[in-house]
């Protein structure tokens, strides 16, 4: 990583921020941590980086060992990049740190949001009372994207890919998933029907796992 500013400073916060610190660093993190992708897939859900500065990073976060280029096996063949073990332990940090960012009265939410950020913010939503006995696995698919989200014993897990045997399955545009999560208006009007299977009742419960959190009170900002 030659020629990167560094902090210099024994504190591991410090060395932290000179692995992932710089600029669409810890964003590309966020991008791997349901799974690998190809380079143009991290473009598309990264569409305010250069392609020099992409590649970049990636060859930074190699060499600090967070992120790793493979080849996929035939018939694909294709070259993706995922992150290590280490890496991935970067999962509940991005996490806690949408957890804590979604309470900035700063945040827009009309702002451009790219697919995995939307899943990954179930994480950080998630309230663990309000899914009180409440046990599921739901298949959902957002324009050509698959994911599984599980809930079971207070705890949600999201990953990509097709459920093998989900409860319900809801498959939608980016939009509508964030009405059905912004929102309280009725599935049937959101989906306009034939897009949601299974139980219904159990998707309306599902939706109301995520509240939005309430800004920072101005007194915690001074």
């Amino acid at each position: 990583m030659a020629g990167k500013r560094k902090y210099d400073d024994g504190c591991a916060v410090a060395h932290a921020l000179d692995l992932v610190g710089e600029r669409w660093a810890l964003l590309v993190v966020r991008e791997l941590l349901l799974g690998p992708k190809r380079f143009t897939d991290l473009q598309t859900g990264l569409p305010g980086v250069s392609t020099d500065i992409l590649t970049q990073r990636l060859r930074e976060l190699a060499a600090a060992g967070v992120v790793r280029r493979r080849r996929l096996a035939r018939p694909a063949a294709s070259w993706v990049y995922e992150l290590t073990r280490w890496g991935a332990e970067l999962g509940p940090i991005v996490v806690s740190l949408a957890r804590w960012g979604g309470r900035s009265p700063g945040l827009r939410p009309d702002a451009p949001i790219g697919v995995d950020s939307v899943l990954l913010s179930l994480e950080a939503l998630f309230d663990a009372r309000a899914a009180e006995g409440f046990a599921a696995t739901l298949g959902l698919r957002v324009g050509e994207d698959d994911f599984t989200v599980t809930v079971a014993d207070g705890r949600i897990a999201v990953s990509r890919g097709e459920p093998d045997d989900p409860d319900a399955t809801l498959a939608t545009d980016l939009d509508t998933l964030l009405a059905l999560l912004r929102t309280d208006r009725p599935l049937d009007e959101l989906l306009d029907g034939g897009t949601a299977k299974g139980d219904r009742g159990l998707i309306e419960r599902w939706r109301a796992l995520f509240p939005l959190p309430d800004p920072v009170p101005v007194e915690d900002r001074t």
